[in-house]
């Protein structure tokens, strides 16, 4: 018998590939998950663990490049695309200011709220019946304005957008804002609340998904960095790696920002860029907020769990360059003290930085691969990872013999970039 050999064999063990595990294995499959460091590791460990399908509004829209151009002047800007030369950036941007337009613009918006709406309800069943303790609360998002024309453009520009998609987004007053919210300091003008999302500590969550698929007889190779494929006859035959050769009937390929990189050895050319986010978290201080938080001015996030808190958010675009810039890390530090009464915990617990998978077209990559015909593609979520991660492995599992999924899944199709 080939111990090495699975029905599915799993690259990346994040959100999207432990949860595609878990699915899997719920349907019947046999499963083993590859990771190169241990399961969660990646983008899944250091972000804000919010659950937003009231972020299914995509970046790309008219004026967007003018932003993104301008803040290669200013280092500190929650969005930052470093200036350096960089062929496969260039290319990607370029495709990426091709959509900032409004057909496609309504096109990514609907799509991307397909699945965080299944998502977000899945997850809720997940945790409940899986018994996932990730400090998972539904107790909605909140942004909070210190600027009346910041608030009136992000009402023209999220809130109408959000109204016509069916999301329910709540307008506020500043006095009500902070009476709900009293970890605010004063001069609130206003704020929007959405009270579908939800939050929970993702790093638990990963843990608890590995826990589970263990449990239920997933197999999970920590420490197994994928080096090379051998194919044959349009399949992957072995996946090689430096604890050796594994084999699948299907390969679910799910390794986030490093898809591109793997993708290039099997000939495919995955349109996608890393987009670097940045977190502190701390212990949890006296006053600390009740809701998860976005201070819009600032564009930082601040999410509070009975096991701690964190400050996070931005997004840089510098290829695979490596390491913290202290300058976006101060930045997040100045933002939350501009907003909260409390705005760092007792104890500096960590200093993150993380590569999130970006497609060019902001829509998540899944489904089979046209150019292998036992390749599956789940990848490419940009900030939503764990917000998507429950109705990517539900797409995913109904694609190799599951359940049939109630989401639609050609506007994610690999085809859609002839992959």
């Amino acid at each position: 018998m080939d111990t090495h050999r699975s029905d599915v064999l799993i690259l990346g063990g994040g959100v999207i590939g432990l949860a595609c595990a878990l699915y899997l294995l719920k349907a019947g499959a046999s499963v083993r998950v590859l990771e190169q460091g241990m399961p969660g590791c990646g983008s899944s460990h250091g972000n804000c663990g919010t659950i937003t399908p009231s972020h299914a509004p995509p970046l790309a829209m008219p004026g967007m490049i003018g932003v993104a151009l301008r803040s290669m002047l200013k280092a500190d800007a929650p969005l930052y695309l470093n200036p350096r030369l960089d062929g496969p950036r260039l290319r990607w941007l370029l495709g990426f200011a091709r959509r900032c337009n409004w057909r496609d613009f309504h096109h990514a918006a609907s799509a991307r709220l397909a699945i965080l709406q299944r998502s977000r309800q899945l997850l809720a069943e997940l945790v409940r019946d899986e018994k996932l303790e990730c400090e998972f609360a539904e107790s909605g998002v909140l942004y909070a304005y210190r600027t009346a024309a910041k608030q009136v453009a992000d009402e023209r520009h999220h809130a109408t957008v959000l109204d016509r998609l069916g999301i329910e987004v709540q307008r506020l007053r500043g006095g009500d804002v902070e009476a709900i919210e009293p970890a605010l300091k004063p001069g609130i003008v206003g704020g929007l609340f959405h009270p579908g999302d939800a939050r929970l500590r993702p790093d638990r969550y990963a843990a608890e998904l590995a826990r589970r698929v263990i449990e239920l007889g997933g197999v999970i190779e920590t420490g197994a960095r994928i080096d090379d494929f051998t194919t044959g006859e349009g399949r992957i035959r072995r996946v090689m790696t430096s604890r050796g050769a594994f084999t699948g009937d299907s390969v679910l390929l799910a390794l986030g920002a490093w898809s591109p990189l793997l993708s290039k050895k099997l000939d495919m050319c995955l349109p996608m860029q890393p987009g670097k986010g940045y977190s502190l978290t701390y212990s949890r201080p006296v006053l600390a907020p009740r809701h998860a938080l976005v201070l819009r001015e600032a564009s930082v996030c601040v999410t509070t769990w009975n096991s701690g808190y964190r400050l996070g958010s931005t997004m840089e675009f510098s290829g695979y360059a490596e390491g913290i810039n202290r300058t976006r890390i101060d930045a997040l530090r100045r933002g939350a003290a501009e907003g909260l009464r409390e705005p760092e915990g007792p104890a500096l617990l960590e200093e993150w930085w993380g590569w999130r998978p970006m497609s060019v077209d902001e829509l998540p990559i899944i489904g089979r691969s046209a150019r292998w015909s036992n390749l599956l593609l789940a990848t490419g979520h940009g900030m939503l990872g764990v917000s998507m991660s429950t109705g990517t492995a539900e797409l995913a599992a109904s694609m190799l013999g599951g359940p049939v999924s109630p989401v639609d899944a050609s506007p994610y199709a690999p085809a859609r970039f002839g992959l």
